[in-house]
């Protein structure tokens, strides 16, 4: 059992993809000062890459107190073994009580290869973290049995603490360009071993879809839109307001729609400032991962659905009707409000 007493700080890993810093990044750091104050320490962000330094402003802008740059060409594109081995000596090196994550590929990938390797435990996806009053643990949230009830798991016994926590579920801090952080421009051991790949090319998914996670509205279907096609009534209404559709899991089950364009336990999380949930029941697979939006509209034929427990405004009926109308009529008050 290690000593607690030396391990102190909260370590965040500042994924960065083509030298932009990814959002779940700035939503760790943010929770992570959370966290830090009810411990009385610091938040640390440790970017990888090469030509990088740059980022360091970016990410004291966005709450963090002090960076740790690892710029090395080996790290232009993320492989395992290095990256590893990195966030490894870190641990070794700075001995943090907590080093988050986020739920993303890299991070799951990540993440479990650490704790491994540093002989801790290692909670994945988290969606609540919270420093126990008593004990100063580190209580990680995380749905079980299939999002039906939520565990809250701790380590008491081994440090650092781990946990890969969901984008979207945090909440980022205001950015404050004046904001200063102390800079550590590190350089561990890289030498290759037999675990080095080459990245010999890299092939990027090209969509001209905004990810739902960026969209300020979304128009959500579920099991209730009946087939994939009346999902470009959905499409007329999203254009309309200048937002992108997203569903259900029962939506992508039915093959309705794209996988990265679920929300929920199992999909994505979200936060537009607008969501419609049309067809949709509200399972708490569901309410989990959009509960958070900025404002609800829920449109659904049967007046007993738990979506209307969540929804700022719930319309009973049936959206074949709706949906059309509303649109409609948002377009006319558009193109009155651009003639005026």
């Amino acid at each position: 059992m290690p000593d607690q007493n030396v391990y102190e700080g909260v370590l965040i890993f500042a994924e960065q993809l083509d030298g932009k810093v990814s959002n779940v990044a700035y939503e760790l750091i943010g929770k992570g000062r959370e966290l830090a104050a009810d411990l009385n320490t610091e938040v640390t962000a440790i970017v990888l890459g090469h030509n990088i330094g740059h980022l360091a402003d970016d990410l004291a802008a966005r709450g963090a107190q002090k960076v740790i740059v690892v710029d090395d060409p080996c790290l232009e594109h993320y492989t395992t073994e290095p990256y590893t081995s990195v966030i490894y000596h870190a641990i070794e090196t700075f001995h943090p009580a907590i080093v988050l994550y986020g739920a993303t590929a890299i991070g799951r990938d990540l993440a479990p290869r650490v704790s491994g390797r540093v002989h801790t435990g290692l909670t994945a996806d988290c969606t609540k973290l919270e420093i126990d009053p008593d004990t100063k643990d580190l209580m990680m949230t995380r749905p079980a049995f299939g999002g039906n009830l939520m565990a809250t798991i701790l380590c008491p016994n081994f440090r650092p603490q781990m946990s890969t926590v969901r984008p979207g579920v945090m909440v980022k801090r205001p950015v404050d360009h004046e904001a200063k952080a102390e800079v550590l421009n590190w350089k561990p051991d890289l030498t290759p071993n037999n675990k080095f790949v080459e990245v010999q090319d890299v092939i990027r998914k090209v969509s001209e879809k905004m990810d739902i996670q960026e969209a300020k509205v979304l128009v959500s279907g579920g099991r209730g839109i009946g087939n994939a096609e009346d999902f470009s009534i959905l499409e007329k209404l999203a254009d309309t307001l200048g937002g992108v559709v997203a569903g259900s899991r029962a939506a992508v089950d039915s093959g309705w729609l794209e996988k990265d364009q679920q929300v929920g336990q199992t999909g994505k999380t979200v936060r537009p400032d607008l969501y419609f949930a049309i067809g949709i029941s509200g399972a708490i697979q569901h309410l989990a991962g959009m509960e958070e939006s900025g404002y609800i509209i829920a449109i659904n034929k049967d007046a007993s659905a738990p979506i209307f427990d969540i929804a700022d405004v719930g319309l009973v009926g049936d959206w074949h009707a709706i949906v059309p109308a509303l649109t409609e009529a948002i377009a006319a008050e558009q193109a009155a409000k651009e003639e005026n």
